[in-house]
């Protein structure tokens, strides 16, 4: 039965069909215009290669051209001088960040490491399909929710096939430090958007016979989350993601935990901490409810399967690469139609937890946390149980580290040799994260504050 079931999504692919994103979004970009619609290189493929970056270029062009609800942007400029380019879409598009429906907005990050190419795919038959949809659903999903996606994050490393940007850096692990273009440009996005959820989407390689499920996610285990926005993304995960990828046929698991196959039990946890430089994990400290997606790469031997179908399948898939690159897709397509669901269904509940988690920095109070994560209990060291009023900078340390505050979008006060960066602001959990000495991955040694001077200027 899953083995039929996989089969009949990977052959909608090859009908050059795009799996049905959510109960209120379009089956198919043909049957919701009847018209001649674009189609990526990896649908004219059949999934027997990657869609090129000209081929990108060439549809998002033409989903641009034809549909008044798609708004492509440059957002930013790689190394190797490629563009980083987000999308906006609505019904209208967006045309400023103002724009952006506030509590019912989502940010789909596609592919920041180069080497891991379906989540991208996904990515850009999704903005076809919401841009050319003519049915009376998905236009009023349109008309409550803007959805912003960022289709290839990586241009350098997608050109190149290989997991870091054209200068080796990992780019989901500089969402503190800003260093990289890449991430520099979602920093902005982030912060002038404000979106209510993140959606992350990647690929990991298997390991026999602990860790082979056809895709895993995992929410914000940093323990700065606050606790609606934790669980909104638990239940992202949990309550819509993986019924969706089970419907589909796929199966599904945690990211970062090995289990035993026979009883399903935790082996060991091999990846998914709290680390704030992670995307997921930034994304919940920002307020935004976060989700980390992978679908699996390779096919395990047939011998670690155990289910004669299912080693049938991983057979089928050393035999012809194009198959495996079709279920690729489609599980992260499967994942999508039940994010899709969350974000129509979820819509109050999500509103209620972002803007409760931004507002909560006004009131400057409750611990911050160094280390830790909701598996793991942090040190007392890790707390700043009563954490400074504000951080100072001498006028060399802002220098070095204002542009990094300025795209994180927090807020400091411009005082006598320097600047005050002051708790009392949205993003309070994140400015001890950034200017602490005990935090991991400070960008400098601040000064802590216990009396908070007033000052003037600046941009808060």
């Amino acid at each position: 039965m899953i083995l039929r079931s996989r089969r009949l999504v990977l052959g909608a692919l090859a009908l050059g069909l795009t799996a049905t994103l959510g109960a209120t979004l379009p089956a198919s970009p043909a049957r919701a215009t009847g018209a001649r619609t674009p189609r990526t290189g990896f649908e004219t493929s059949n999934g027997a290669r990657w869609t090129s970056q000209s081929e990108e270029q060439e549809f998002l062009a033409a989903v641009d051209h034809a549909s008044p609800r798609v708004r492509i942007d440059r957002i930013g400029t790689t190394r190797q001088d490629r563009p980083v380019q987000l999308v906006r879409i609505g019904a209208p598009a967006p045309e400023r960040p103002a724009d952006v429906r506030r509590g019912n907005s989502v940010l789909l990050i596609c592919s920041q490491h180069g080497d891991e190419p379906s989540g991208r795919e996904a990515c850009l038959t999704t903005v076809r399909d919401l841009a050319y949809a003519r049915d009376r659903a998905t236009r009023r999903f349109l008309e409550r929710t803007s959805v912003l996606v960022v289709p290839t994050a990586n241009p350098d490393g997608r050109a190149a096939d290989t997991r870091g940007n054209s200068d080796g850096a990992d780019i989901n692990r500089d969402h503190i430090a800003l260093k990289t273009a890449e991430a520099r440009a979602m920093a902005a996005v982030i912060r002038d958007y404000r979106p209510d959820t993140i959606y992350d989407l990647h690929e990991y390689g298997p390991t026999v016979p602990y860790y082979m499920k056809d895709l895993l996610s995992l929410w914000p285990r940093n323990l700065n989350t606050s606790h609606a926005v934790h669980r909104e993304a638990g239940a992202l995960s949990e309550d819509f993601v993986e019924p969706a990828v089970h419907q589909a046929g796929f199966t599904t698991g945690v990211y970062g935990i090995w289990t035993d196959p026979d009883t399903g039990a935790p082996v060991k946890q091999v990846a998914g901490d709290g680390q704030e430089r992670i995307l997921r994990n930034t994304a919940g400290v920002k307020g935004s409810v976060g989700l980390l997606v992978e679908t699996r790469v390779d096919a395990p031997p047939a011998s670690g399967w155990g289910d004669p179908h299912l080693a049938a399948l991983a057979d089928a898939e050393k035999a012809d690469p194009a198959l495996n690159n079709r279920r690729r897709v489609d599980s992260q397509l499967a994942a999508l139609k039940g994010a899709f669901t969350f974000f129509d269904r979820h819509r109050p509940r999500i509103e209620a937890a972002t803007t409760a988690a931004r507002l909560a920095g006004y009131a400057d109070h409750g611990p911050v946390y160094l280390g830790g994560a909701d598996n793991e209990p942090p040190t007392d060291a890790q707390i700043l149980s009563d954490p400074p009023c504000a951080y100072r900078l001498d006028a060399a340390q802002f220098a070095e580290v204002k542009d990094q505050l300025a795209l994180h979008g927090v807020r400091w006060k411009r005082a006598e040799g320097g600047a005050v960066v002051p708790l009392r602001q949205p993003l309070r959990r994140l400015v001890p994260l950034l200017l602490d000495q005990r935090a991991g991955y400070h960008l400098t040694v601040a000064t802590p504050m216990d009396v908070c001077p007033r000052v003037v200027g600046g941009n808060g």
